[in-house]
């Protein structure tokens, strides 16, 4: 058995220790913040200011390869999450006749709810855990070390350092996210750099929060929730307890985006794309202002260089490790995944030492770092697209039309759902034959094809957005 100081107390924070209470270990968690979510849903969503969590009211929503982790290992905080109004959809329900089903199909479904509904549950769930102690209120100030036997140069962490003094622990998890203090931290015990990996996407978001009239359970089954057009896209993520958010995203250096913080300039945009009119025209009450998040980007850091690891005692989760732009919705999984694999390991080998920290840099390697680089490689494919305004060519407009292929070819959609719940990797799900024979099938048959043209074109886009920019 060991014992972890969790430092941070989000998504990632909460889930490493009540995983680790359920595998047997012990945990303290430290959040800086003096209370913990779930006192009320839409009060804590929409009332709750939590700058050191940007990404809190942005739309979240848990794959498929989240919902396993939280089935299998913690089946009554997936549970709270349907109780308190979290909603499943299956992938292959976009089809009026849902195809037959094969081995892999439950992993296909994916957790529609809002980030404080998650919260909220794993709070639930760890409050009645005995091991588990939840200091909020009180924020890690720094590390304690000690010089780390057969790893020269690298300190050992043995305990972290508070305003009420120095806990002591088998391994820290640096779950403080995007903006966490880490780097400052391991400067300071004489560590070296963290390798850090970084791509810029060139997107802003904005999104608007609704909840749908009374009477109304869901929103429609169709159309397809995103729509992608040559320099700006929408994107509708249906929540819990009848809300949902519609999403625009647009390239850093569009000259219409600050006009977008307008709420009506907002929702004609939206209304320029098939999904955002045919969702807003539902008569949603509206729950938000337009929130903007810009500056987005892909970060990797790795706590081992070539010498070997930088820190031992010491190893990351969730944003801390990676935040990925959230188009694909990746974070959440990512980061289950990798509480999971801290709490099935702690008590296996001592998870102070080197080999321990190595093996944990291998994993994460192996497992998360493939669908950070995934996420890299769409990303630059959209804010190239969304800078330039040209139209998709060549291998490109082959891509595109795999997605649009699926909405109409089941064994495509099953493909393309694989990818997207983390299921299988794409270089793997999209080689398959019958799927590129479909989709050869498919842009055959439409040679006049082009992708994005669902979307507004730039003129009616700049009437759009400049006609409420004063």
């Amino acid at each position: 058995m060991a014992h972890l100081l969790v430092v941070g107390g989000g998504i990632g924070g909460l889930a490493t220790a009540l995983l680790a209470a359920r595998h047997g270990h012990t945990a303290e968690l430290f959040e800086r913040d003096t209370r913990a979510p779930g006192a009320a849903l839409d009060r804590d969503f929409f009332g709750w200011r939590r700058p050191a969590v940007p990404q809190a009211n942005q739309p979240h929503t848990l794959l498929g390869a989240a919902r396993a982790v939280l089935r299998e290992e913690l089946p009554d905080v997936h549970a709270e999450m349907l109780r308190l109004g979290a909603r499943e959809r299956h992938e292959l329900d976009w089809f009026d006749v849902r195809p037959p089903a094969r081995p892999g199909d439950e992993d296909l479904v994916m957790l529609q709810a809002r980030r404080i509904v998650l919260e909220s549950a794993l709070t639930t769930a760890l409050r009645a855990e005995p091991g588990v102690v939840c200091r909020y209120g009180e924020p890690v100030t720094g590390l304690v070390t000690e010089a780390a036997p057969g790893a020269p140069g690298a300190p050992r962490v043995t305990g972290v350092r508070t305003a009420a003094g120095r806990y002591v622990g088998d391994l820290v998890v640096d779950a403080g996210g995007r903006r966490g203090v880490t780097e400052r931290w391991l400067a300071a015990a004489g560590c070296r750099p963290g390798v850090v990996e970084r791509h810029r996407t060139g997107l802003a978001y904005f999104c608007r929060w609704y909840r749908l009239p009374p009477g109304t359970a869901e929103g429609p089954r169709r159309p397809w929730t995103v729509a992608g057009g040559h320099f700006a896209g929408c994107a509708v993520f249906p929540a819990d307890n009848r809300t949902f958010a519609v999403a625009l995203f647009v390239h850093t250096g569009d000259p219409t985006r600050t006009a977008l913080r307008d709420p009506a300039v907002f929702e004609a945009a939206a209304r320029c794309f098939t999904p955002g009119a045919v969702w807003l025209d539902l008569g949603a009450q509206p729950l938000s202002e337009v929130w903007a998040t810009a500056g987005l980007d892909n970060r990797w850091c790795a706590l081992v260089d070539e010498q070997g690891p930088v820190v031992t005692g010491f190893v990351p989760v969730g944003d801390a490790v990676t935040h990925t732009n959230p188009t694909l919705a990746q974070g959440a999984s990512l980061t289950l995944w990798a509480a999971l694999r801290i709490a099935r390991t702690a008590g296996h080998r001592d998870p102070g030492s080197a080999a321990y920290a190595v093996a944990h840099h291998a994993w994460a390697v192996r497992t998360l770092k493939p669908w950070f680089d995934f996420q890299v490689g769409a990303d630059a494919a959209v804010g190239e697209r969304y800078a330039t305004g040209a139209p998709r060519t060549g291998a490109a407009r082959e891509a595109a039309a795999l997605f649009d292929c699926a909405l109409d070819d089941p064994e495509v959609m099953r493909a393309r759902a694989r990818v997207r719940h983390l299921a299988e990797a794409p270089e793997r799900a999209y080689a398959d034959p019958v799927v590129r024979a479909r989709v050869a099938q498919w842009l055959a048959a439409r040679p006049d094809y082009v992708p994005g043209a669902a979307g507004p074109d730039r003129e009616t886009w700049e009437k759009v957005t400049g006609s409420g920019a004063g």
